[in-house]
Parts: structure tokens; sequence; C-alpha cells
């Protein structure tokens, strides 16, 4: 009798134990399916998309995920960097969780102290009064500020005449052979297409509203390109509103350059010459920061921006030096700066992976006007095409 009830009850533990694994298997399965059910069905402005992964995963250590395909794949392990320590999985996981790298304050502080996440970009060269804590900054209102209807005020015979008067003179002296001929070797583009300037924003007073469909940065780029074939360098500029772009698709802000990539890659598919690709903005740092006066006349100054998340970086790093040196000695100040970004809350690429001739520069600020911004296009024009002859020279006699 008692070993047949010790039998039984081992059954019914038996029972039980498998009763529990078949429940806990099939609630597994139920809230799987609530999960696709909910990630398929939710709005997609909700959805997780890989954007958003990427901005979890942004500061993520490379070796990281090296480490991880390791773990699966053993070829991995014999690539994983000699110098380098294993990976902390929970710190990781704590970093994609917070964005708070647990060895470094700044990714906390930085959060609370308005200022100091510039500090996780490199100043490269610094030009006259540039230091961490004037760097170019970038406003992002939202998208439907930034599409608003406003009123602007243009004069076109507002142009620097003594600036066009010197560029008409320097074309007169060009030697012939000095010029690209059908070829537009230089391209311009401007993914925030709608940054604008107060001086030509009458109703505006917030220097974030500086926002316009047409008096706006595209207006620097058309100057800048004119100025390049008074130059005798052909120059195309794309004149694409990106900001239309990411109402249309729903984007946020932050995905502009994912919508200007296509641009330029377009641009490289239908146009084999181009050599250089320039990407034109405008600073959100005030007048004082942004204008310089050079021999009686009133610049807006410029800055360099490279990202540097990217293996080739260094290249359109070594371009951005050399005009910014160029640039110093004909109008000395008129660059800011020469500084790279990266890090979670910077695109770090910036589309300059598609050319190793590919610059973000940033033309003036809010508060500047197009006789400055137009002035300062031909100097720009003026030092680059000193630059481009000077190399088209060096590759003609090699």
């Amino acid at each position: 009798m008692y070993l047949g009830n010790k039998h039984n009850n081992g059954k019914k533990r038996v029972f039980n134990h498998f009763y529990k694994k078949s429940g806990i298997y099939l609630i597994c399965v139920i809230i799987l399916f609530v999960v696709i059910g909910f990630l398929t069905t939710v709005a997609p402005a909700y959805r997780f998309s890989s954007h958003t992964i990427t901005t979890w995963t942004s500061d993520l250590d490379s070796s990281t995920f090296l480490y991880l395909m390791g773990m699966e794949n053993r070829a991995f392990k014999e690539a994983y960097p000699a110098d380098k320590d294993l990976p902390n999985l929970s710190s990781v996981v704590f970093q994609m969780a917070t964005s708070i790298k647990p060895n470094d304050t700044r990714s906390l502080l930085g959060r609370e102290f308005p200022g100091l996440s510039t500090f996780e970009n490199e100043i490269i060269i610094a030009g006259e009064g540039t230091d961490y804590t004037n760097l170019p900054v970038e406003s992002a209102p939202p998208l439907d500020e930034i599409l608003k209807d406003r009123e602007a005020v243009i004069d076109e015979s507002n142009e620097p005449e003594d600036t066009k008067k010197e560029s008409e003179t320097e074309k007169e002296n060009q030697d012939d052979q000095l010029n690209t001929g059908d070829k537009d070797v230089v391209f311009i583009y401007n993914t925030h297409n709608r940054e604008s300037f107060l001086p030509h924003l009458p109703d505006v007073t917030d220097p974030d509203l500086a926002q316009h469909g047409e008096v706006n940065i595209t207006k620097v780029s058309d100057r800048l390109a004119k100025s390049l074939e008074s130059n005798g360098i052909g120059s195309s500029v794309d004149n694409t509103d990106i900001m239309k772009i990411l109402n249309n698709n729903g984007w946020e802000y932050g995905q502009s350059y994912t919508a200007s990539r296509k641009v330029v890659k377009e641009a490289f598919a239908s146009n084999e010459a181009i050599q250089y690709v320039f990407d034109l903005h405008r600073d959100s740092q005030r007048r004082d920061k942004t204008t310089i006066e050079i021999n009686g006349k009133s610049y807006a100054r410029i800055a360099f921006v490279v990202g540097a998340e990217y293996p080739s970086y260094e290249k359109n790093l070594s371009l951005a030096n050399d005009l910014h040196k160029l640039i110093e000695k004909k109008y000395p100040g008129l660059s800011r700066a020469v500084f790279t970004k990266k890090g979670p809350r910077s695109n770090g690429v910036y589309n300059q992976d598609l050319s190793q001739n590919s610059l973000v520069i940033e033309f003036g600020g809010v508060d500047n006007n197009l006789k400055e911004l137009y002035r300062t296009a031909d100097a720009v024009a003026d030092v680059f095409s000193e630059l481009y002859w000077d190399a088209e020279k060096v590759n003609k006699n090699q």
C-alpha cells in the first residue's frame, strides 16, 4: 500500500512538472504573439525603427559588436583587438538602456548642463576667439515651425559691389586654360535648406525660428557656385527641399541627413566629374561670434565640420585643414575653426563617407545678412580656387 502511494505520488509530481513547463511555454508563445501583433498594428510613428536602434547603439564601441559576433562564430574572435579588454555586458546593457556611460560623467551631465555635450566634439584647429564654449550650434525647431510661411525682406542690390568687381577682374585675368569646361566638379547642397537669417525676417525674433522657404542658406549656395564659376570651376547646386521630404515621409528633423543622402548619391550617379561636395549650413550662434571685419568690410565667419564616425574621415579632415590655413593667410579670422563631431547627439557621418572631398561648412549665423554672406562666399570661392588649380597642376605633372 505504501509503495503504491509512493508510486502514485511520483506520477503526480511528473505530471505537475510537465503541466507547469507546458504552461510557461504556452504563456511565452502568447506573449510573443501579442508583442508581434502590437509592433505590426501600432502607428508607424511609435514603432521601433532602424533609426531608433541606431540611436540606442550609436555610442557603443565597435569592438563590443565584434565580441558578440565572436560568441557565435570563432572567426570574429580572431579579429578582436588584442589591446582591448573584453566588454562588460552589464555595462553595455546599462548604456543602451540609459545612454549613460558608466566611466564617462559627461554622458550624464551633458544632458543636464547646457553646452557640456559639445565636449564630445574635438577642435582640430581653433580660429580667432574659438573655444569649446562657442562652437557652432544646431537649432532643431519642430518641423511644423520650419515649414511655416513667414514674411521675408530681401534686396538683391545689396550684393557687395566691391567683392563683385574683384571677382570680375580676377576672371578677366585668368589664363584661358584654367577652367573645367563643361564639367561640374563641385556639387553644393543644403541638408537644412530652410535655415534663414533674422535681418531678412522682420516678424521673427526667436533665433530658433529663423526659417524660410526661399530666403535661406540656399542663396549662399547659389552665390558660392556663381563665384566658383567665375574662377573657372564648374559647379552645380541642388535645390531639393529636404524639409518637405521629411514632412512627406513622416520623418523627424534628426533624419535630415538620411533624406539628403539620396540627393548626394543621385548626384554622383548622374555626374562622374564631381570631385568636391559641400553641404552649406547656417549656425545658430549670435552675431558677435559669427561676424568679423576684414579691411573695413564685414564678413560672415565660417566653420568646417567633419564627421568622425566613418573610416575615411581623415581625408576630409585634411581638406578642411588645408582650406582653413589658406583662408587664414588671405582673410585672417574668417574661419572660426575646424572641428570633428561624433557621439550619440550628433550624426557623426554627414554623408561625408560618400566622398573623400566632402565638407559641411557653417556660413555665418542667425544675425548675418546676405551682403555679408555673399562676401564670404566670394572669399571662400577665391581661396578654394587657388587650392583646386594648384592640385590640378600637380596632378598634370605626375
